[in-house]
């Protein structure tokens, strides 16, 4: 079977707007949470969430164009320029029918949709729709718009799952290259929630955190007083490619992904398993698929999004995989710091894991004041402060509404 590595890394998030400044305050443990921008969110009962900061279309795409792109795609365009910047790969004729891309999105173009049906109500239920309403909304399009805007000619889809969005699109960006479908694959997802819909139903399914006096805060996985996640927004994407055409091309290779885990809840369609059923299975076919044992992972990117139920369900479910090796395994939430991007936040955090593998280093888990006593007192969250340690793999936990669970595995590279 084909091997499958990394060659190429492009972020956009609420602490960064590239791989390196998302990286370097992922370690200084800086929260991207601050009051909502984007719209006026006053009457609401969170007025906060993670936004991305300083981001100006215009230096990615003419004015035109980025008229005809909800923000969701805009976010894209400009992590996949990063990503195929850093991955040296120059597409030509010979071989742009062999790049594929798959993207990840769960809401797909929120602020259009939303602009639009103001705009319908409004004028008195007139039917003006812009011609561009549709093109813009739809949660395929970005995966439309990327490969014309690069000319790709291999498989080109979107996958729509809720939070595991794009970490389901890195899974089946593995199986088209080692299925002979491409040689490679940007994969990565992108979303931009921030607006009255998502605010107002998460509100009202009270999932939210509504610490409005201390933003920066409010994202508290594991801890004790977590009352909810704080909508993040943003994008990732790894260019995807089989190991001989990397070599072939003299690429830099990251790491190889190695592993993968499918599975469902099969519980409820918002809560997740108590005993984390879903979870366990999804780490362990990950773990088994990458020919690996649980005492193999030196890190897990959890889920971890700061929800009284979600936190303890996957919490069991890593304590059931490694029980064995529990005061091995380093765990940490990235979402303590941008906030939970929705489809994007696969691809986002399965950069961390990568840069982990890179850097041999633990990213923190911040807003840690007291931890919740349900939590085995053996795993180690990473509270605060950023840990020195040796990773040569990681593994990626998403989990979706509906039940989705998906796990990915990332392992250093080595020749054999």
């Amino acid at each position: 079977m084909k091997r499958v590595v990394i060659t190429g890394l492009g972020a956009l998030t609420p602490i960064g707007n590239t791989v390196k400044e998302f990286w370097d305050n992922l370690l200084l443990g800086k929260s991207g949470a601050a009051p909502i921008t984007r719209f006026n969110a006053a009457a609401f009962k969170t007025r906060f969430a993670c936004e991305v900061k300083n981001f100006d279309p215009t230096q990615f795409m003419e004015k035109a164009e980025a008229r005809k792109l909800d923000l969701f795609t805009q976010f894209a365009f400009a992590c996949v320029d990063e990503c195929l910047n850093d991955s040296g790969l120059k597409i030509t004729d010979d071989n742009r029918s062999h790049i594929g891309v798959v993207w990840g999105s769960g809401m797909g173009g929120m602020i259009t949709y939303e602009d639009g049906m103001f705009d319908f109500f409004q004028n008195n239920k007139i039917p003006r729709f812009s011609p561009l309403f549709i093109p813009k909304t739809i949660p395929n399009i970005t995966s439309g718009q990327l490969a014309i805007r690069y000319g790709l000619q291999g498989p080109s889809y979107a996958i729509a799952a809720a939070c595991t969005s794009s970490n389901n699109a890195i899974i089946d960006a593995y199986n088209l290259i080692r299925l002979d479908q491409a040689d490679i694959v940007i994969a990565g997802g992108s979303e931009a929630p921030i607006c009255s819909g998502p605010i107002g139903g998460f509100n009202a399914m009270r999932a939210l955190s509504e610490l409005n006096e201390s933003p920066e805060t409010a994202s508290r996985p594991f801890d004790k007083s977590r009352t909810g996640f704080v909508l993040g927004e943003g994008a990732g994407a790894l260019m995807i490619e089989s190991l001989d055409h990397a070599k072939a091309r003299g690429a830099k290779i990251y790491c190889e992904l190695a592993g993968s885990g499918l599975a469902s809840d099969g519980y409820h369609i918002t809560a997740p398993h108590p005993e984390g059923a879903g979870a366990i299975i999804a780490m362990e076919r990950a773990i088994a698929s990458a020919g690996l044992k649980p005492e193999d992972i030196d890190y897990i990117n959890a889920h971890g999004t700061g929800t009284p139920l979600g936190d303890i369900s996957e919490c069991k479910a890593i304590v059931k995989v490694f029980e064995k090796v529990l005061d091995k395994v380093q765990i940490s939430a990235s979402k303590s710091m941008i906030g939970h991007l929705m489809g994007a936040a696969g691809a986002v955090e399965a950069i961390a894991a990568i840069m982990a593998i890179q850097h041999n280093k633990i990213p923190p888990t911040i807003n840690q004041f007291e931890r919740d006593p349900e939590i085995n007192p053996l795993l180690n969250l990473t509270p605060n402060v950023y840990r020195d340690f040796n990773v040569n793999v990681a593994i990626n936990n998403t989990f979706g509404f509906g039940g989705h669970i998906v796990t990915t595995l990332f392992e250093r590279y080595a020749e054999y």
